[in-house]
C-alpha cells in the first residue's frame, strides 16, 4: 500500500467515514460504559507488557541504527515502569468526571427562558504524533472519555509499539460493547495518509492535534483544511529573582532542565537577576554542570563562569531537548518579561521569588499557556495537572490552550427551555 497515493486516500477515507460512525455512538454512550472499556484497556496493556516491550525493542534497535538523537530515543524507549504508567494513566482518565453532559453555565432570562451551556463531545478527532508510543494510549483513551472517536497517526519509528499499545485499547473497546472504530490507527508509514487527514477527511474529521517536532507542526499548521490545536515546541524559561531562595533555586534550576531533558516542559533558558548573580549565578550553574549539564552563557554570565561556552542568538531560540542550556543575566523581572517576549514559544514559564508582587507582575505579563511560580518547569503535564494525561501542551489561544484533556476535547451547545415563550 506505501507508495500507492490512490489507496492511501481510499485508506483514509473509509477510516473517516467508519470514525464518523463511531463517533455517533460514542455521543450517546454512558460514563460507566466508557469507563469499563478504560479499565478494560489498563489491564489489557499490563497483559500485553512482554509484546509492548519486544515491539519497542526493534524500534529503539531501528532508531539507533539511524542514528536519531538521544531525546528521541529517550521519548521513544519504554520499560515496564513506564508500560505501568500507560495502564495507571488509563485508570486516572477513567476516574475523572465524564465531561459530557456537564452544565458550564446557565442562567434564566426575564421571560423565564431558561438557558444552559452543555459540554458536548466535539466527534472525530485526528492526532499526528511521532516518538512517543505513550501518546497512542493517552490520546486514545482521552477521546473516549470525552465521547470521541480518534484516527491515530503514529511516528513510523514507534510503529511497533504504538500497535502493540493499539490492540490492548481495541480490546478494552471490544470488553465493553463499544465500537471497534472509535480508536483507529493508521496502518501505513506512507506520509500521504497525514495529508489526507488534513484535508478533513471529506468532513470527517472535526479537529487535529500535532504532535512533534517543528516541522510535522508547521506543516499542519500550514495545510490543515480543519481547526488545529497545536503544540509547537517548549522553549521554557526559568527566571530566578533578586528575591529568590538559593537553595530552592538550585533545586529547581536541575530538576526543571535535568530531571527529563527530552521533555517539552523541559527548561532550555536560564535567566538570573543581576542583583544576584554574585551569590546564585555560580552555585546555580556548577549544580548544573555536575549533573552534565552544558552551559552557554552570555559575555556577562562568562565573566563570572569561565567554564561557559559562548551563547549567540540563535541559542536562546533553540529547544535543545538535550543537556544544554543557555543562561542570561537579566536586570530584575522587567528584563526577564522583556527576554522571554522576544524569545518564548507560549508554552512553560517559571518564576522563582519570595516575592509575591514580583510573581503576580511575572502572571500578569507573561503570555504562555503555563505559568509556575516557585515550581519546576517539568510540571507542565497534563498527568500532573491531574487530567490522567494529555494528548499535548496547545501554545495557540483559542478554545484549549495548555494541557489538552477531556475538557478541552469537547465544545458545547446552548439548552434552553421555556414554557410557551414567543418572540414579540
Amino acid at each position: 500500500m506505501q507508495g500507492d497515493t490512490q489507496d492511501v486516500d481510499a485508506l483514509m477515507r473509509d477510516m473517516g467515514e467508519r470514525s464518523t460512525a463511531a463517533a455517533r455512538h460514542l455521543a450517546q454512550a454512558d460514563a460507566a460504559t466508557k469507563d469499563r472499556a478504560l479499565l478494560a484497556m489498563a489491564d489489557a496493556v499490563e497483559a500485553a507488557l512482554p509484546a509492548i516491550l519486544a515491539g519497542n525493542a526493534e524500534d529503539v534497535a531501528d532508531a539507533e541504527r539511524a542514528g536519531l538523537s538521544a531525546a528521541t530515543l529517550d521519548r521513544l524507549r519504554l520499560d515496564a515502569a513506564r508500560v505501568a504508567g500507560v495502564a495507571a494513566s488509563l485508570r486516572a482518565i477513567a476516574a475523572l468526571a465524564d465531561p459530557v453532559g456537564a452544565v458550564a453555565e446557565e442562567w434564566t432570562r426575564p421571560n423565564g427562558l431558561r438557558i444552559r451551556r452543555v459540554r458536548t463531545p466535539i466527534g472525530v478527532i485526528g492526532v499526528v504524533y511521532e516518538s512517543r508510543p505513550n501518546v497512542t494510549a493517552d490520546a486514545g483513551a482521552l477521546c473516549l472519555k470525552a465521547g470521541n472517536a480518534v484516527i491515530l497517526r503514529g511516528g513510523s519509528d514507534a510503529r511497533r509499539s504504538s500497535a502493540a499499545i493499539h490492540r490492548a485499547l481495541m480490546a478494552g473497546l471490544e470488553a465493553a460493547g463499544l465500537p471497534a472504530d472509535a480508536i483507529q490507527f493508521v496502518p501505513t508509514a506512507d506520509r500521504a495518509a497525514v495529508g489526507a487527514m488534513l484535508t478533513g477527511l471529506d468532513g470527517a474529521i472535526d479537529v487535529i492535534v500535532p504532535r512533534g517536532g517543528r516541522s510535522l507542526v508547521e506543516r499542519v499548521q500550514r495545510d490543515a483544511r480543519v481547526p488545529v490545536f497545536a503544540h509547537l515546541e517548549g522553549l521554557c524559561h526559568l527566571y530566578i529573582d533578586g528575591a529568590a531562595d538559593l537553595a530552592m533555586a538550585r533545586a529547581l534550576a536541575v530538576n526543571a532542565k535535568m530531571r527529563r531533558t527530552g521533555v517539552c516542559g523541559a527548561a532550555e533558558t536560564l535567566l538570573v537577576d543581576e542583583a544576584v548573580a554574585a551569590t546564585h549565578l555560580v552555585p546555580i550553574l556548577d549544580d548544573l554542570a555536575a549533573a552534565g549539564c552544558e552551559i552557554r552563557g552570555t559575555l556577562a554570565v562568562r565573566a563570572l563562569y569561565p567554564a561557559a561556552l559562548e551563547a549567540t542568538d540563535e541559542d536562546f531560540r533553540t529547544e535543545y531537548l538535550d543537556a544544554i542550556l543557555s543562561v542570561a543575566l537579566v536586570p530584575g523581572v522587567e528584563g526577564a518579561l522583556a527576554h522571554i517576549a522576544r524569545y518564548s514559544s507560549h508554552h512553560t514559564e517559571a518564576v522563582v521569588t519570595e516575592d509575591d508582587a514580583v510573581a503576580d507582575r511575572f502572571f500578569r505579563a507573561v503570555d504562555s499557556a503555563i505559568l509556575l511560580h516557585n515550581a519546576s518547569t517539568q510540571f507542565a503535564d497534563g498527568g500532573e495537572f491531574g487530567f490522567g494525561g494529555e494528548i499535548g501542551i496547545a501554545t495557540g489561544k483559542m478554545h484549549a490552550r495548555g494541557p489538552v484533556g477531556v475538557e478541552q476535547l469537547t465544545t458545547f451547545n446552548y439548552r434552553i427551555s421555556g414554557s410557551g415563550q414567543t418572540r414579540p
